[in-house]
């Protein structure tokens, strides 16, 4: 059993949201007694925001690597030699600048075992686009790090599992991705995290359609004959339980939802839109079939409210739970199937009947 995750946190635009959830998130010691905190940012933007905030009681320990870091208590490693200006509420490349080398030490970090899990605090992608940051966002940059591996977006909370087979595509391009292969590989890699990273044993998962009404037998759209039927027929062929195509108001407009341990949607909005509504304070965005353990609070950096102290940090907390608890889960998971015991095949039971009974034994 691990007794304490270290996880690291990436601390985000500065002028964002994202250093005021941390320090909200960590205020409550009760979190330090199975996380090992370490904050990846600038000593000068934390403690502008402990003293505009009241929040003087969060105290952290500057270390000078990840592998120093000691169990109860913050841990911060400083990525910048020098100080840094906050400016709430400001789109500056000075942020993008302070978010990406975060991003990079950390995940330099937990490559080289210093930490087990990592939790970024949102970012502006056109900061870091503009400071140098060559990616859609963070799950693609951690995609590119992990050798070829299939990642795929999942957004999680206590009342649903969603994940995605396009992320941030434009809609008018959606369908040229919509293909038997693609809706395989992803939901593969979809029932692999459902099974080793939230410890299902046997998930149920819904396929979204794409097209309104499931097509109406292609009246309105062949995408789901062409693509998603013959999908979730492999599926199957495979012991994966795949279901659908399910249209996405009639199935979300009804009790079918919680019948499931996974959803699959076509597309960023299909899924996310409906997640947001419903789970919006609480909501994690994970990045499934990664040989790391990444998450993110459901949320952007909300420019509009950073420094006024609005910001709820429910979804940053359960973004850290919920690290150590994939981390974990992914160590019981390869436990349980370590060294499984070598299965005796039975005897036929015409064999078994034709052999002389012991009246003596059942």
């Amino acid at each position: 059993m691990v007794k304490s995750v270290k996880v690291g946190i990436t601390i985000g635009d500065k002028n964002g949201i994202g250093p005021e959830v941390i320090l909200k998130a960590l205020k409550d010691p009760r979190i330090l007694s199975g996380i090992t905190p370490v904050i990846y940012g600038c000593e000068s933007v934390l403690n502008h925001y402990r003293k505009t905030l009241g929040f003087e009681q969060v105290k952290f320990e500057r270390v000078s690597s990840a592998d120093k870091a000691a169990h109860k208590q913050i841990n911060l490693v400083n990525v910048l030699k020098n100080e840094s200006s906050v400016k709430e509420g400001s789109e500056e490349e000075s942020s993008g600048s302070l978010a990406i080398k975060a991003i990079e030490v950390a995940s330099a970090d937990i490559s080289s075992g210093k930490i087990d899990a990592i939790v970024t605090a949102p970012i502006s992608k056109s900061v870091c686009q503009n400071a140098g940051f060559d990616f859609p966002g963070h799950t693609e940059f951690f995609i590119s790090l992990s050798n070829g591996a299939e990642g795929i977006m999942i957004l999680t909370s206590s009342l649903m599992n969603i994940a995605l087979v396009t992320t941030h595509v434009p809609l008018k391009e959606v369908s040229s991705f919509i293909t038997k292969e693609t809706i395989v590989s992803k939901a593969e890699v979809f029932h692999q995290s459902l099974q080793k990273d939230f410890g299902i044993l046997n998930p149920k998962i819904a396929i979204l359609s794409l097209n309104p009404h499931s097509g109406e037998n292609g009246k309105i759209g062949t995408e789901e004959i062409e693509a998603q039927v013959p999908a979730i027929n492999e599926l199957r062929t495979k012991n994966i339980l795949a279901f659908g195509p399910f249209p996405t108001d009639g199935f979300f407009g009804s009790s079918a939802p919680s019948n499931y341990d996974g959803i699959l949607a076509m597309y960023h909005d299909q899924g996310l839109s409906v997640f947001k509504a419903l789970s919006f304070d609480e909501g994690v965005n994970y990045t499934a079939g990664l040989p790391i353990v990444r998450t993110s609070p459901d949320h952007g950096t909300a420019f509009d409210i950073a420094g006024k102290n609005q910001a709820s940090e429910t979804s940053m907390r359960n973004a850290l739970y919920s690290a150590a608890d994939i981390f974990t889960n992914r160590i019981q998971h390869k436990n349980i199937h370590a060294d499984p015991l070598p299965v005796k095949k039975r005897e036929k039971m015409d064999n078994w009947r034709s052999k002389p009974r012991d009246s003596k034994k059942f």
